[in-house]
């Protein structure tokens, strides 16, 4: 009898646990929108106005695209704290995390994350002149 609640206890802490951290555009839906997505990426507008914070909640891995300057300060579910300032235009690589986020600034945050979910066919193949392509397309992005 003790073993079969030991064991409805863990199950209840599982469950709290998926509830208490979901996908961002879920648990956070005015943070993080989807703008766009197929079988290979999803795209998701970030907005976070002056001084605002989110939940716990998590990401798949992708890449961020800063839009404006940022100067954000995240929590991951061990307690970690990261201070990040980004600059318009940046793009940078970020594994799969669970974490919470809070603008430290004045100013409303801008970005786009680009989540990963599988390689296109054919991409192992794609040319260097493609791949120059797309740096300038993200370059002239930066620049508006």
């Amino acid at each position: 009898m003790f073993s079969k609640r030991l064991f409805l206890l863990g199950v209840l802490c599982l469950y709290a646990s998926l509830a208490v951290s979901q996908e961002a555009t879920k648990a956070e839906p005015h943070h993080y929108v989807v703008a766009f997505e197929n079988a290979y990426v999803t795209v998701v507008s970030i907005h976070y106005g002056p001084h605002e914070s989110s939940g716990m909640h998590t990401h798949p891995p992708g890449v961020v695209v800063d839009l404006t300057n940022g100067d954000m300060k995240t929590t991951d579910a061990e307690g970690h704290v990261r201070t990040l300032r980004s600059k318009a235009g940046e793009a940078r690589w970020f594994p799969a995390v669970k974490h919470k986020v809070e603008n430290m600034s004045d100013a409303p945050f801008d970005g786009v994350y680009i989540y990963v979910k599988a390689t296109p066919p054919g991409a192992s193949q794609a040319s260097a002149r493609q791949s120059e392509e797309i740096k300038a397309i993200l370059s002239m992005a930066a620049k508006h």
